[in-house]
């Protein structure tokens, strides 16, 4: 198990590519520490899942994209796992609209999630990465970010804001060893894309050139990789997994 007795930090983790992530990470030994906004039943599955999985998990309340309670976020899993060695920004949400119809409350709560919380935990945690010399951030971006989209300007602009985050703190972390990479997915299938409609699916998949969606554990595995000592030499990285996709 190559996360064997390291202890992570998953934001977005009860559904979707985050719970996928945590899954993954568990089974390769990973304790976890995950977060939603209220603690709710599905924490708690998710919770007795990965523990079930035999690491040690916890479930927190925690509004990443707040200063503040990501700071305290962090300070309690601190105290509850004593080190953190990984950290997973994959909380994120979306706001579809056409630029014309897009407005202000849209594009600021979009880009509010998505990168500002990306800000909050990487803040919250550089101080015990830094004085313990080591750590391992994946920032989850998308491939959007790199190459836009229709009707996801505020998306893209979040995202793509994630990858200049990322390779500026790569820079200045790196003379503690923290690394800090991006993972850009493409179409993954998730719950959120259950209700697509199978002649709409078809025409997506077949502009990529590996014919298919990905799926989240794929996803999870390009996290474990980055997260890893497979790569101790990898900081800066933009992945792209999302099958070939065209810009990407």
């Amino acid at each position: 198990m190559i996360l064997q007795g390291k202890t992570a930090i998953i934001t977005g983790a009860t559904r979707g590519i985050g719970h996928a992530i945590a899954i993954r990470f568990a089974k390769e030994g990973c304790n976890v520490a995950f977060c939603g906004r209220t603690r709710n039943a599905a924490m708690e599955a998710v919770e007795a899942e990965l523990t079930a999985l035999g690491v040690k998990a916890k479930g927190y309340a925690a509004d990443v994209a707040d200063y503040e309670s990501a700071q305290n976020f962090v300070k309690e899993v601190l105290a509850d796992f004593g080190n953190v060695d990984i950290l997973i920004n994959n909380a994120g949400i979306t706001a579809d609209s056409a630029m014309k119809r897009m407005s202000e409350e849209q594009f600021d709560k979009v880009v509010g999630v998505n990168l500002k919380s990306v800000f909050c935990m990487t803040k919250a945690i550089q101080p015990a990465m830094w004085k313990q010399g080591h750590g391992s951030i994946v920032n989850i971006g998308s491939v959007v970010g790199i190459a836009g989209n229709y009707n996801q300007a505020n998306y893209a602009a979040s995202k793509a804001g994630i990858i200049g985050f990322s390779k500026s703190c790569a820079k200045e972390f790196a003379a503690r060893n923290i690394r800090v990479n991006v993972v850009a997915p493409g179409f993954v299938e998730t719950e959120m894309t259950a209700d697509i409609p199978k002649e709409l699916m078809d025409t997506w998949c077949s502009r990529i050139p590996l014919k298919r969606p990905g799926t989240p554990d794929e996803v999870a595995q390009a996290c474990v990789f980055l997260a890893s000592d497979m790569c101790p030499y990898i900081t800066s990285v933009v992945l792209p997994v999302c099958g070939g996709m065209e810009d990407a």
